[in-house]
C-alpha cells in the first residue's frame, strides 16, 4: 500500500497557461504555447510565488494539455516547457492532463483528479488552500476539490461559468489576496480587508 502524508499542508493550486505562463490569444480566446520560443513566464510570477512559499505553502501546478492527447503537439515540447517552469519558478510539483477534450478522463480539469492526487502525494488539505486559475474549468475544479478558489481576469471571449471566492488582475494580486486572507504559519492573523471579489 502506498504510503501518504498526514494532511496537514497548506497549498496553492496553479493552472499554467493564463497563470504563470503568458497564453497565445487568438479572436479573443487563449490557447497553450505550442513551440518552445513561445513559452514564455510572466515576469511577476517568480516574485510572487516566493512570497507564498516563503508562508509555507506548498505550490503545486495542474494544467490541461490537451493538445497533446489532439496530435498538435509533442509530449516532449511540454514536457520541456515545464521543465523550465520547475527551473525558473519555486514549484513543488506539477500534474499534467495530457487527454483530449473527449478522452472522459478524471483528471482533465474541471474534474479535480489532480488537486486530489497532489493532496495525496503532498499532504496537502484541500480545505485549508487555494485555487489560482483563469479559466471557468479552474474554479471548478478547485471548487470540487474543496479549495477556495482565485480567479484572474483576462477578459477573454467566452463565459465564465463559475464563480470564484475572489477575481484580480494577475499573479501578483492573487497571491497578495491569499497571504492577506490567510493566517501565518506563525499562529498571527494577517488577514486584512482587501477583497476583490
Amino acid at each position: 500500500m502506498e504510503n501518504r502524508q498526514p494532511m496537514t499542508q497548506r497549498g496553492v493550486f496553479l493552472d499554467r497557461d493564463g497563470v504563470l505562463v503568458r497564453s497565445q490569444i487568438r479572436n479573443g480566446k487563449a490557447y497553450a504555447p505550442r513551440r518552445l520560443e513561445d513559452f514564455m513566464i510572466y515576469p511577476q510570477a517568480s516574485a510572487a510565488l516566493q512570497h507564498l512559499k516563503q508562508r509555507g505553502f506548498v505550490l503545486i501546478v495542474v494544467t490541461n494539455q490537451p493538445d497533446v492527447g489532439n496530435g498538435l503537439v509533442p509530449k516532449e515540447i511540454v514536457d520541456e516547457m515545464n521543465a523550465q517552469l520547475f527551473r525558473d519558478l519555486p514549484v513543488d510539483g506539477l500534474k499534467v492532463c495530457f487527454h483530449a477534450q473527449t478522452d472522459g478522463c478524471d483528471c482533465r480539469k474541471p474534474k479535480p483528479g489532480m488537486l486530489l492526487d497532489a493532496a495525496a502525494e503532498f499532504g496537502i488539505d484541500l480545505q485549508d488552500s487555494y485555487m489560482v486559475g483563469d479559466r471557468w474549468s479552474d474554479t471548478a475544479a478547485g471548487r470540487a476539490a474543496g479549495c477556495t478558489t482565485v480567479f484572474i481576469d483576462r477578459a477573454y471571449a467566452e463565459t465564465n461559468r463559475e464563480s470564484a471566492d475572489a477575481t484580480v488582475s494577475d499573479i501578483t494580486e492573487a497571491a497578495e489576496w491569499i497571504l492577506a486572507k490567510h493566517t501565518d504559519i506563525t499562529g498571527e492573523s494577517r488577514e486584512t480587508d482587501v477583497t476583490r471579489a
